[in-house]
């Protein structure tokens, strides 16, 4: 029954999806405000990612087509998500595809590799739904001697009072994802 939850391309969900999915399918059942919401949307994969100090964060991936209508109920819904996980951050991320420099098209279409498709434009797409109900009004790289980049990603001051707990959390999950170094401060 929770399969319906969540639609993996290739395989079967592990325990760990299994769980997230059956906590997303009794959110449905139980909730009224989340009910009519949840009732066509579904996540791709599942992840548990240690964010350090014994804190643990849950990634879920959304297909990118569904990513505007879980944006929609995201807050009440990440709020329940974590009642049921006890503490730990839950996090939703689109499914998104990085094509590499070489790819060719089919002789059906033809043209370039799309924008949204590069390596940077992931990446900082990534970094956009971490933060989502929150903005990024600017970034900034700092390079230091010894070669190491760090991100500095300005967030919008209106929401400090309710990212500012979770800001550790997105640096580790970010850094997980995509082995980029970034500190979030508020503007």
């Amino acid at each position: 029954m929770s399969l319906q939850k969540i639609r993996k391309s290739a395989g079967e969900p592990d325990e760990f999806e299994a769980s997230v999915a059956q906590e997303l399918l009794n959110l449905e059942m139980t909730s009224t405000e989340l009910k009519g919401s949840l009732r066509d949307l579904y996540i791709t994969a599942a992840k548990e990612v240690d964010c350090g100090s014994g804190r643990k964060a849950i990634i879920l991936y959304v297909p990118f087509k569904l990513l505007k209508p879980f944006h929609k109920i995201q807050q009440r819904l990440v709020r329940e998500l974590e009642k049921k996980f006890s503490g730990r951050h839950v996090l939703i991320i689109g499914q998104r595809t990085i094509l590499g420099k070489s790819y060719v098209r089919s002789q059906k279409t033809k043209g370039p590799r799309p924008r949204s498709r590069t390596l940077t434009a992931v990446q900082d797409a990534i970094l956009e739904d971490l933060v989502f109900p929150t903005e990024i009004v600017g970034k900034r790289t700092r390079c230091k001697v010894d070669g190491r980049r760090t991100l500095k990603v300005y967030l919008d001051g209106k929401d400090q009072a309710n990212v500012e707990g979770k800001v550790d959390t997105f640096a580790s999950v970010y850094s997980k994802l995509t082995n980029k170094h970034v500190s979030f401060l508020f503007q």
